[in-house]
């Protein structure tokens, strides 16, 4: 099978390295795109660099590997950017995979999913400390990524732009024409030694159970599935292909 697995807020590539090498160890073609402005691309980062900036990101991949029958998946923030991918190129896309993602209908966008007070605190912080367009990353202790691999992901993770939570997405019923479509639900965050804002997710993913058209796998772990869980994360996503 052919994966290509789309990172979240903050991140890049390379919080995929694991799960990328089981895939391949196993036979299947895998692609972990870095976003325009984030991680090893993070140079590149501009005022302009918005929603559509990393959906293109992702269309760009799929044109250019010339890739097909594709299982896409999207952590976190990454939901909203493999739905956009999804509505351009439908025709590619073999099955969707939400990790911990969100999960928008048409015309909505992150921000629509958190509470108005955590807007208005990653507005003001960018405003602040941002140059007025660029979120901090939140520390990894707060999603409960495990212990040994906290240090490093917050030394990997960097500023993100703000307008990627304010873009509304286009996408009409795009998600209802996949026919395979997982979600995978991230139960053990945020951490008793760093309560704060309770996982958007655990909503979206009730909602889902009651949708058989959908496959809904909770894994018991931290938000960064791929770092806390990379083994189960790979048979999750093989059986979703």
């Amino acid at each position: 099978m052919v994966f290509v697995l789309v990172h979240g807020a903050w991140h890049g590539g390379w919080c995929y390295k694991r799960v990328a090498q089981y895939l391949r160890a196993a036979g299947h073609e895998v692609h972990v795109p870095t976003l325009t402005g984030l991680g090893e691309r993070s140079h590149l980062m501009n005022r302009s660099v918005n929603l559509e900036t990393h959906i293109q990101d992702v269309v760009n991949l799929l044109r250019w590997e010339e890739l097909k029958d594709v299982v896409l998946c999207g952590h976190s923030y990454g939901g909203i950017v493999i739905t956009g991918v999804a509505a351009k190129v439908p025709d590619k896309i073999r099955a969707l995979v939400y990790l911990d993602a969100f999960v928008p209908a048409d015309g909505q966008r992150l921000f629509d999913f958190l509470p108005p007070q955590t807007q208005a605190a990653m507005t003001d912080e960018a405003r602040k400390n941002g140059d007025g367009y660029l979120m901090a990353p939140i520390p990894a202790a707060a999603f409960n990524v495990n212990r040994a691999d906290r240090a490093w992901a917050d030394q990997m993770c960097v500023k993100h732009p703000l307008a990627c939570f304010e873009d509304k997405v286009t996408v009409g019923n795009v998600v209802d024409r996949i026919a395979k479509k997982t979600y995978v639900l991230a139960t053990d965050w945020p951490p008793p030694e760093a309560p704060g804002m309770p996982s958007p997710f655990v909503p979206i993913a009730e909602r889902l159970r009651a949708d058989n058209r959908w496959c809904v796998v909770a894994m018991h772990c931290g938000h960064d599935v791929m770092l806390d869980m990379p083994k189960e994360l790979v048979e999750a996503l093989i059986a979703a292909g």
